[in-house]
């Protein structure tokens, strides 16, 4: 009897399906993720003023969304939903490694933009709020920058340990585990993701950020992906026989 093949996550190099469908897929299931996060948000606030509830929901939801769609597409794309996987990807297959080309990766980044602000307008929608209302949360605290450097540092060094250690298989209940555990142990709750931060921005709600935030969120995050690959490098040597 043939075995199955083994499914793919993020910073797994997946199957070559046409390029339009793995953009697509991230395209989606990007989408998806805002939708989730800022309606459970949404949906949050009406139905209680604890703001301790509301995270707890916000992030519940989240945790079993993104689990769920990284088990979903993951097969076809790697289920990144996150430019800054997209690029460390590119970075450690650059060298004719098993990474995303950077062609893919000029597919992937716009496809992740445009499905993080979809799925804001889609939240939006659902909860007849208007479409686009331009949040007015800011962001811009020094200790909040600092929390977005740790998640995304955090997580690029789980995915790509994950990775370096053959265990991807687990990524799908790491990844939303380590992004659920965030959401409570950073100040800035964890964003973790240029896309869903640009698509956050759409939305006047809970889980919204000014527009005037973004930028240093997003510097951030990309400062915090350079740290978790630098992490990567140093914790996960590879063994002495491998290595010659």
């Amino acid at each position: 009897m043939p075995s199955a093949a083994p499914q793919a996550a993020p910073g797994a190099a997946p199957p070559r399906r046409p390029l339009a469908a793995r953009a697509t897929a991230e395209l989606v299931g990007t989408a998806a993720l805002v939708a989730v996060v800022i309606g459970s948000g949404i949906q949050a606030t009406e139905l209680t003023k604890d703001v301790g509830v509301q995270l707890l929901a916000n992030s519940l939801a989240t945790v079993f969304g993104l689990g769920v769609l990284i088990l979903l597409l993951g097969p076809v794309s790697g289920a990144h939903f996150n430019p800054v996987v997209t690029l460390a990807e590119w970075w450690t297959g650059r060298r004719g490694g098993t990474g995303v080309t950077i062609r893919e990766v000029a597919a992937y980044v716009p496809a992740q933009i445009v499905g993080a602000v979809a799925g804001a307008i889609l939240a939006d929608a659902m909860f007849g709020r208007p479409l686009v209302e331009w949040s007015t949360h800011d962001r811009s605290a020094g200790h909040l920058l600092l929390g977005e450097v740790v998640a995304t540092a955090g997580l690029i060094l789980m995915i790509f340990g994950l990775a370096r250690t053959d265990r991807l298989r687990y990524a799908p209940v790491a990844v939303a585990s380590y992004i659920g555990a965030a959401y409570w142990f950073t100040s800035s709750t964890s964003f973790a993701n240029p896309a869903v931060t640009i698509g956050r921005a759409f939305s006047d709600t809970f889980a919204g950020i000014a527009p005037g935030s973004l930028a240093g969120f997003i510097v951030m995050q990309l400062i915090g992906g350079v740290v978790g690959l630098a992490l990567v490098a140093l914790v996960f040597v590879p063994e002495r026989g491998a290595a010659e």
